[in-house]
């Protein structure tokens, strides 16, 4: 059996339960206030001894220094075995996204394509939240009516913030939060799974009304990562996000791109950018121009008289 390409995340609450006996764990890589640079270069080089390759995804938010610490790891291994991955995706998103990637991680996929298929994928996540306020809000664009309304008593937003932001105002009533008439942000066009994780907010509203008008496939709750309240910028929160569960559904998403190799590393790579070193897909050389061009542009020779 094919030993799995090692999934490594920055924290544990990024590590939802696998849906199967197949999906292998992630490798949690530890800030440096929680492992010293001798025991990170040790677990890192144990990995890539098990598993040959190691794609680590780098969540917008994390802390300078963790980043850091994962450059200056690979850069003291002298490996290109590892690759680091940016992700703009809220938490619990983000999750998500490292539990497509374990479940692709068994494939016959290349790390390259592996790698570089995260890009792919997030485009996929519909990743939002059920909000108390959106004064502090910076991720998502807010209007100024939003931001004064935030202020009212039991006002609550729902936020879509992946694939494309979207703010909607509901309205509260005596047994909850409900639509109101407003229209909810726009879910997905293909078939989802949901899951949600609660802050401050006691609401069913995720479950009850966003699941239903998404016609999701299942719904799942879970535990809220630790750094949700600081992306969404309140602790008055319940997370969502919808993602592909199936992972045939995503290994023909992935096979159905077309695959390149890059210029700068030799990995093999699907979009315009490799997942690995990540340097651009070079624009292919234009061809010549036509003969007859040349030929008017060459100087003709003299006439003699």
């Amino acid at each position: 059996m094919r030993v799995p390409i090692a999934i490594g995340v920055t924290s544990a609450d990024l590590v939802l339960p696998a849906p199967d006996r197949h999906t292998p764990a992630a490798a949690v890589l530890p800030p440096p206030e929680e492992l010293d640079l001798e025991g990170a270069l040790a677990q890192t080089a144990g990995l890539l001894e098990r598993h040959g390759h190691l794609v680590v995804l780098v969540p917008s938010w994390l802390r300078a220094s963790a980043v850091r610490r994962l450059h200056t790891v690979r850069a003291i291994l002298e490996t290109d075995r590892i690759a680091l991955v940016d992700v703009d995706l809220p938490p619990l998103g983000t999750a998500l996204l490292v539990r497509q990637l374990r479940q692709l991680s068994v494939s016959d996929f290349s790390p390259g394509v592996l790698a570089s298929a995260a890009r792919l994928l997030a485009h996929y996540i519909y990743a939002g939240a059920l909000l108390g306020s959106v004064a502090k809000l910076d991720r998502v664009p807010v209007g100024l009516k939003a931001h004064a309304k935030s202020w009212s008593p039991n006002a609550q937003f729902a936020v879509l913030a992946n694939p494309a932001p979207h703010l909607v105002k509901l309205g509260s009533g005596s047994g909850g939060t409900h639509g109101g008439g407003a229209t909810l942000p726009p879910g997905p066009e293909f078939a989802t799974h949901l899951t949600f994780a609660r802050g401050q907010l006691t609401t069913d509203w995720v479950a009850t009304e966003l699941a239903p008008a998404w016609r999701v496939q299942g719904v799942m709750e879970s535990r809220l990562p630790a750094d949700s309240p600081v992306w969404w910028a309140t602790p008055k929160l319940v997370e969502f996000a919808a993602a592909i569960p199936d992972p045939s559904v995503l290994y023909q998403l992935v096979a159905s791109v077309r695959r390149e190799e890059c210029r700068w590393c030799g990995f093999e790579l699907i979009g315009d950018r490799c997942g690995f070193c990540a340097a651009p897909l070079l624009a292919p050389v234009p061809p010549p121009p036509p003969t007859a061009s040349a030929d008017r542009l060459r100087p003709r020779p003299r006439s003699r008289h």
